[in-house]
């Protein structure tokens, strides 16, 4: 006599065995919206009311260091489990459990600007980790806006958010079409446009700092358009004592920021 063996069942969240069911298919943004991962781009998104939100994908563990940290959050989120994120995002991402779909923030118009702003812009800088490190440096001097172009500039998105972490809450970036143009007007409405560039004749520290005031920063290798540079009314340089003379585009927006902005 033979017996014959069947195959167990998985068992449902009423037994002992875990649920086996595929997880739902999530897809990525709808066109428009940006995407905000990893935990502190997350978290002030959720802290600024200014920024509209759609969609929020959290782990357990996540949704709940929210909730203790945020408070009330402003979107439900769906639980779901990291693999989830890590699909929409790649195995690249350090999401930390967190993934936010959102409005872009709005620009501020230049005639919207304080009387003593203070402005980066930025000539050409793709790479958005750069980008990124510019707009958490920019939130800590309190910069009132950065300015990049429509094209050859990363998205306010990402990569960039990621590395801005939760900078992108507090400096609002203005896309121009042409950047020398917007200098130009900007030169018009009073700001001084101060240029960095590593061979300029002007020593950074031999420069008054006045404001309202717009430092305009060049992509690492290329430096400063000629047009650019043409639209500045100083064209500065940044000194050091040691065998390098040039550092990373974020470190000089660090040092050039703490050098001519008015701390109080």
């Amino acid at each position: 006599m033979t017996t014959r063996r069947t195959a167990p069942r998985d068992r449902g969240r009423g037994g002992r065995g875990p649920d086996r069911r595929p997880e739902r298919r999530h897809e990525g943004p709808d066109e428009g919206r940006v995407v905000l991962y990893g935990w502190h781009p997350v978290a002030e998104a959720l802290r600024n009311p200014a920024r509209g939100l759609h969609r929020l994908l959290a782990t357990e563990n996540a949704a709940q260091r929210l909730t203790e940290e945020v408070g009330a959050l402003r979107i439900v989120p769906e639980l779901v489990r990291p693999g989830a994120i890590t699909t929409l995002l790649g195995p690249e991402a350090v999401h930390q459990g967190l993934y936010l779909e959102a409005e872009p923030l709005p620009a501020p118009a230049f005639d919207a600007l304080p009387d003593g702003a203070v402005l980066l812009a930025l000539d050409q800088i793709t790479d958005p980790h750069n980008v990124g490190a510019i707009v958490r440096t920019a939130a800590a001097f309190r910069v009132d806006a950065i300015i990049t172009t429509a094209r050859h500039s990363p998205a306010a998105t990402g990569v960039l958010a990621k590395s801005a972490s939760g900078g992108l809450e507090y400096v609002p970036f203005v896309i121009v079409r042409n950047l020398a143009e917007a200098l130009i007007e900007l030169g018009e409405r009073g700001f001084t446009r101060i240029g960095l560039d590593s061979e300029a004749d002007t020593p950074l520290a031999g420069i008054t700092p006045r404001t309202p005031l717009v430092i305009v920063l060049g992509a690492e290798g290329k430096g400063l358009r000629q047009r650019t540079r043409e639209c500045c009314d100083v064209v500065a340089r940044l000194d050091f004592p040691g065998a390098i003379k040039s550092l990373n585009v974020s470190n000089a927006a660090a040092i050039t920021l703490y050098a001519l902005v008015p701390r109080g």
